[in-house]
């Protein structure tokens, strides 16, 4: 028995893909696709940290808003902010407006800032598990929110000076960015199809 559905086009997809046309583009597209570089795993950090307690949807729809609040995620450019630019964010309709979010988000690029080029990258797809003791969920239940990877992962950038990084925004950044692979065993997304 499987979850997965099929599409507009016919073939079989996670059913969260296909409930709006921006989530089949992300599903289809992107989430579960291979992530590297400090500033686009930044970008993906930051914005699973948003999305807590909200529908990943909102978060969707407000990407190109929170890219320019936050200067393309350029890790070196949002460590520069101050608190005018906090004040400022606090402002801005285009992004979630919550304060502690927004100075994680900033503190977490000053600490990135020490760190040398690619040592975030190392360092989050350190925590991937090995493909092959993962075997394609069948249905939704199968899809774990933590892992021991997830958890590992949240206290590894949590001793490094990161905020607001649990164990279950550690395992949404692994799934959105390829360190494992969740779509469905029958998905046609899935493997990077």
């Amino acid at each position: 028995m499987s979850d997965a559905i099929p599409g507009p086009d016919g073939r079989l997809r996670c059913p969260w893909g296909l409930s709006t046309e921006d989530y089949v583009a992300y599903h289809d597209t992107e989430w579960g696709r291979p992530v590297h570089g400090d500033d686009a795993l930044y970008e993906r950090l930051c914005l699973e940290a948003f999305q807590s307690g909200l529908s990943w949807i909102t978060i969707l729809r407000r990407r190109e808003g929170f890219r320019r609040a936050f200067a393309g995620f350029r890790i070196a450019a949002v460590a520069e902010f101050t608190d005018a630019d906090k004040e400022r964010l606090l402002g801005d309709a285009g992004i979630i407006r919550n304060r502690l979010k927004i100075e994680a988000t900033v503190a977490n690029a000053q600490a990135l800032a020490g760190w040398s080029p690619g040592e975030l990258d190392d360092l989050i797809w350190s925590y991937a598990p090995d493909p092959a003791t993962r075997p394609g969920p069948r249905t939704l239940a199968e899809v774990p929110a933590v892992t021991d990877e997830s958890t590992a992962l949240s206290k590894a950038l949590k001793k490094r000076g990161l905020r607001f990084i649990g164990p279950t925004t550690a395992y949404a950044l692994m799934q959105a960015c390829g360190l494992v692979d969740d779509h469905l065993a029958d998905c046609v997304a899935r493997g990077g199809a």
